[in-house]
Order: C-alpha cells, then sequence, then structure tokens
C-alpha cells in the first residue's frame, strides 16, 4: 500500500488545473508521468494531441474472443481558490484522519488511480489480464472535455468496446457500495436585461422608467409556482417517469433521506418538487436553479441608483428522455413570454449535455454489482447520479457502449472545493475493485 500511496502522491503534486493557461505545462507534466508509469507496466501507451491538453491511450495486448473494457478517467482538475480556506497546500497531499488531502484527490486523481494500480497489481500477481483493456485518460473533463467528441468520433474504430467503466461518481454513504446506472443532463442559459442607457437617480427617474433588477427578479420567480414545481410549458412533457423498483430501493438507502440531505447541506428544511423524496429529486426529476443574479449597486451602504442593465444565469438538470436543445428551446420562450414591460430582455444558450440511462440489471451490470459485493464486503445499492458527466452519453452514442459508473467518493469529500479528500480505505477498496471488475467482467 505505500507504494501504491506514493504514485497517488506523486500524481496528485501536478498541478494540473485544466482551465488555466498558465498551468499548461503542468498539465502536459501530469500526462507524460502518466505515459511513463503506464508503460513501465508492459502496456502499450499512446499520447495524443490536441487543440489543449493531450490524451493518454493504453492497451494491453488484445486477443480474440475476449471482452474488451474500456476504463475512463480524467487528470486534470479544478482551481483551487480560495486558497487560504485549504487547511493544507492543495498541491502537497498529506494523510490525515485517514484521509487523503489534495486537490485531486478525490476527482478524479484518486479514482484513476485506484483503477491503474489494480491493473499493476493484477498484472503483476498474473502476468496478464483477463480481458481487453483500453484506458482511455483525458485532461479536459473540468472544462466540458471539448476535444474529446472528436477524438472518439475520429478513433472509434480502435477505441471499440463492450463495456466502459467510470469512477467519477460517488457512495451514498460510507461503506456502502454504489452503482450508478444513470446520469442527469445539463443546460444552461444567461438572461439579459436592459433598461435606460446609462443609470440613473432612483429618485429622479424612479416610476418612471423600468427597473432592470427588478425585472430579472421577476423572471427568476416565473419559473417555479410556489411549490418548487417549474412552471416553463411542456418542461415535464418528456420526462421518463420513475420505476416502482427505484423508488422502493431508494426509500431503503441510507444517507439521501430529508434529515440527510439537511444535515449534510445545513439548509432549514428541504424544499422540492411535491409528490417526491429528496432521493428522487435527486437523481430522477429535472431542477431549475439559478446560479447566479446580479444587477446595480452591491457595495457597502446605499447608493440611490436605478441600474440600466442586471443579468441571471441559469442551469437545468435533465432526466430521460428530455433534450437539452428542446429544453433550452422551452425556456428561451418562457422567458420572452414573461418579459416585463419597459426593459429588453436577451437570452444566451450557453453549454449543455444529453442525461444518461443505461440499463443496472444487464448482465455486465450484475457482474459490476457482484464486483463491488466483494471489494466491499456487502450488496450494493443501485442510483442514478445528480450531477452531469456529458462525455458519458457521448461514449454511448459514438462507441456503443453502457457505462458503469463506480463510484468511490464520499458526500463529504469536498469535490470542486477547498479541502477536497478521499478516504484511504475506499483507495484501497478500488485497488480490489478493479481486478475484481475485470474478472466478472470476462465471465459474460
Amino acid at each position: 500500500m505505500d507504494s501504491h500511496l506514493e504514485d497517488l502522491f506523486t500524481l496528485l503534486r501536478f498541478p494540473s488545473i485544466s482551465t488555466a493557461s498558465e498551468h499548461a505545462g503542468d498539465v502536459r507534466a501530469c500526462a507524460d508521468w502518466l505515459v511513463q508509469k503506464l508503460t513501465g507496466m508492459g502496456l502499450g501507451v499512446e499520447l495524443h494531441e490536441t487543440p489543449k491538453h493531450p490524451i493518454v491511450i493504453a492497451r494491453n495486448d488484445h486477443r480474440e474472443g475476449r471482452k474488451t473494457v474500456l476504463i475512463y478517467g480524467h487528470y486534470d482538475v479544478q482551481p483551487v481558490d480560495p486558497v487560504e480556506l485549504w487547511d493544507t497546500p492543495p498541491f502537497e497531499p498529506v494523510i490525515k484522519d485517514d484521509r487523503i488531502w489534495a486537490r485531486g484527490a478525490t476527482d478524479n486523481k484518486g479514482q484513476l488511480m485506484a483503477h491503474l494500480l489494480g491493473v499493476e497489481k493484477t498484472l503483476q500477481e498474473k502476468g496478464e489480464l483477463p480481458v481487453n483493456l483500453i484506458f482511455l485518460f483525458e485532461g479536459e473533463e473540468e472544462i466540458g472535455s471539448p476535444n474529446l467528441v472528436p477524438f472518439l468520433q475520429a478513433h472509434k474504430d480502435e477505441l471499440k468496446c463492450d463495456v466502459i467503466a467510470v469512477s467519477d461518481t460517488g457512495m451514498v454513504a460510507k461503506g456502502v457500495p454504489t452503482m450508478g446506472y444513470g446520469l442527469r443532463g445539463i443546460a444552461c442559459c444567461e438572461v439579459l436585461v436592459t433598461g435606460p442607457k446609462g443609470d440613473l437617480h432612483s429618485g429622479v427617474f424612479g416610476g418612471a422608467v423600468a427597473n432592470p433588477a427588478t425585472a430579472v427578479a421577476r423572471l427568476v420567480a416565473s419559473l417555479h409556482d410556489e411549490n418548487g414545481k417549474i412552471a416553463v410549458e411542456g418542461f415535464y412533457d418528456d420526462v421518463k417517469p420513475l420505476e416502482n423498483w427505484e423508488r422502493e430501493m431508494w426509500a431503503q438507502i441510507p444517507g439521501v433521506s430529508d434529515e440527510d440531505v439537511l444535515r449534510i447541506t445545513g439548509a432549514p428544511e428541504a424544499f422540492g418538487e411535491p409528490g417526491y423524496s429528496s432521493a428522487e429529486r435527486l437523481w430522477a426529476r429535472p431542477t431549475a436553479e439559478v446560479n447566479g443574479i446580479g444587477g446595480g449597486y452591491q457595495g457597502e451602504g446605499s447608493k440611490t441608483v436605478l441600474p440600466a442593465k442586471a443579468m441571471a444565469k441559469f442551469s437545468f438538470r435533465l432526466v430521460p428522455d428530455q433534450d437539452p436543445a428542446d429544453i433550452q428551446k422551452k425556456v428561451k420562450a418562457h422567458f420572452e413570454k414573461h418579459a416585463p414591460k419597459g426593459v429588453k430582455v436577451e437570452v444566451v444558450v450557453g453549454h449543455d449535455g444529453k442525461p444518461y440511462y443505461s440499463d443496472p440489471h444487464s448482465e455486465d451490470g450484475k457482474a459490476a454489482q457482484r464486483a463491488l459485493e466483494k471489494a466491499f464486503g456487502k450488496q450494493p445499492v443501485l442510483i442514478r447520479e445528480g450531477g452531469s458527466i456529458p462525455i458519458i452519453k457521448d461514449m454511448q452514442d459514438i462507441l456503443g457502449a453502457d457505462s458503469l459508473l463506480l463510484g468511490l467518493a464520499l458526500p463529504d469529500c469536498q469535490i470542486h472545493a477547498p479541502n477536497e479528500n478521499f478516504w484511504v480505505e475506499n483507495f484501497e477498496a478500488g485497488i480490489k475493485l478493479n481486478g475484481y471488475l475485470l474478472e466478472e467482467l470476462a465471465k459474460g
């Protein structure tokens, strides 16, 4: 285990922040280290240049008649701001309270390395793998994987596989093995509201011209009814209903009750679409959220200004069978319909990604569940994920293979935030999981 931790710590020390141009060299150095590590394991390795950050591909010797398994991960990380809130330097990994603390510890270097080291362990002990393996590690996941889809399309024949394994998701609670079989999609937009040609004195002109900040507030309020149901016309038309077995299973899963959500979030009370539990709202129901709102004076004290413009940013989480383009069209029509008088409203469409769903009861799904049970000593729970990983749906469409979402992250791992951490026992279990997973998939 010491050597495994040493490898992980080496990877964590690279400040591979993909969104920051000043760290482009660090992202590249991280990819180069992975190439060296994978080559040393005896795998055939290729480093593919992209317009931004490289993609690393590694393979064992493929044999006819064996199942081909692609394992996906990403070696880029989020920025560390605000750095003053970190208890330890973000790129100087430490173990404290049985957790590994560093940026990328969970998302995604710790989970990526669990699979990599699991393969290395099997090769060292048995000399070969029971499947044809493809590792695909990218350096742009945290910026939306802009170059991965073109890469998949250009190399789809070389990347042809039977199933994909991904550990970039989470477990519902400590010690509870979890397999995801769905991800919510996403559609984003920004609303810009303009009024007078410049800021005005609120006493001199207030009441005579419309206030863009008030208009933005009205538009935000128009998105939901008083009970939290989304009021956009046709928004729920294509939503796939929950299966009865899903509702029954999720009602028994620890860590996702209303009380758990309040404890984790610190919110004063639960709120959401009527008729659904917190787990159902998080995993299988669509949402409309305000991500940011602004306009006018926001400094200390008062300034009696009527702002010339205001804005709000929105994201909509989508579920099967909603289409992001359709939702963006409906949202745009909603905001234009509800535009208050006296202002101009512009809706700017943002990025999107389709929801993902696969059958957890397929033969590969059952194999993954057996592997999870062996690694953790408990029967796994089946969930859909509330977050979005658009590339998973892209891989399904381009490569024709489903993904097994085998998350090792816990709810308090602080991904994308200061003090990101990864439980050592989950890192160890992930290494074991990889060995069991390849064995079980080989049987199918």
